[in-house]
């Protein structure tokens, strides 16, 4: 029984991480219509010069300010110079020119930083708080919990209560009608790229502190579970990216903990296999209107 709630803990924690950055898989669908498959190298770029703000300020939250600044940028850039010239007729081009971004992005930090992998820590203690000899959540956990809880409020709002939101999915859902109606699409897929990157460097600067430490390819497994998580959700739900992530973290960790860590990669894949075949757009996606 200690052992389960311990795992379960555990779990959650994860699965806090994969919500946070399932939730930037979330926001760019709601704002383009896409799947943006370089979101783990944007990120990673982020954390990159969050390091370096840190190292040079020994600050950790002025490096947060920083991924957050560096991701509005990055996101608004690569949007601008990169996908707004891509034919999107076929959602193929998309994929291919991401993962292009992928790997540009992975060289050029490479490059300026090395392969090794470099300490970054986090700004609270990630030691679980014991409770009759069995581990709970961290203060890292809490932090982190909060923060994706904040995220998802910020989201929701945006989305619901806000013209920019509702301008933002008129322009995803129909282009041509929105440019009728005098919406500047072009502005608001820059601005929907630029909330994504900046949402996947928070996510980023939450779970990079639980990982080895900063390297070129450290989100590459996390990108895989945020999009598994994302996609159990539905990827037009944040809430159920939060939800999908808390349960990829809840099933990751039950196969580690009870048949092996190996088993981990072919649990993220069952699991999405799984939701691809049984409800293809998410658990909390919306049922469709058919047209006739």
């Amino acid at each position: 029984m200690d052992k389960l709630l311990s795992l379960t803990f555990i779990g959650l924690s994860r699965g806090a991480v994969y919500s946070a950055f399932a939730l930037a898989l979330v926001l760019i669908w709601r704002a383009a219509r896409i799947v943006n498959f370089a979101q783990g190298a944007m990120a990673v770029a982020t954390a990159y010069a969050a390091y370096s703000v840190t190292k040079a300020t020994d600050s950790y939250w002025l490096g947060f300010v920083a991924a957050l600044v560096g991701g509005l940028v990055l996101g608004a850039l690569v949007e601008r110079g990169v996908m707004r010239f891509v034919d999107h007729s076929a959602p193929l081009n998309n994929v291919i020119v991401a993962l292009g971004v992928v790997l540009v992005i992975t060289a050029i930090v490479g490059m300026i930083y090395g392969n090794q992998f470099l300490p970054f820590e986090g700004p609270f203690d990630q030691r679980p708080l014991m409770v009759g000899g069995t581990g709970l959540l961290s203060p890292y956990d809490l932090f982190v919990l909060g923060t994706v809880l904040l995220i998802v409020v910020l989201l929701a709002l945006l989305f619901t209560r806000t013209p920019v939101g509702l301008r933002m999915r008129a322009s995803a859902f129909a282009p041509e009608v929105s440019r009728l109606l005098g919406v500047n699409v072009a502005g608001m897929l820059t601005l929907g790229w630029a909330l994504a990157a900046a949402v996947g460097a928070v996510g980023g600067m939450l779970v990079i502190p639980t990982e080895l430490g900063l390297h070129p390819h450290a989100m590459d497994l996390v990108f895989v579970s945020a999009f598994t998580a994302a996609v159990v959700g539905g990827l037009d739900s944040p809430v159920g990216a939060v939800i999908g992530g808390i349960f990829v973290g809840l099933v990751l960790t039950y196969s580690t903990g009870y048949i092996a860590s190996d088993i981990t990669p072919v649990a993220i894949l069952v699991l999405l296999l799984v939701v691809l075949l049984v409800r293809p757009g998410g658990l909390f996606s919306t049922t469709a209107a058919r047209h006739v």
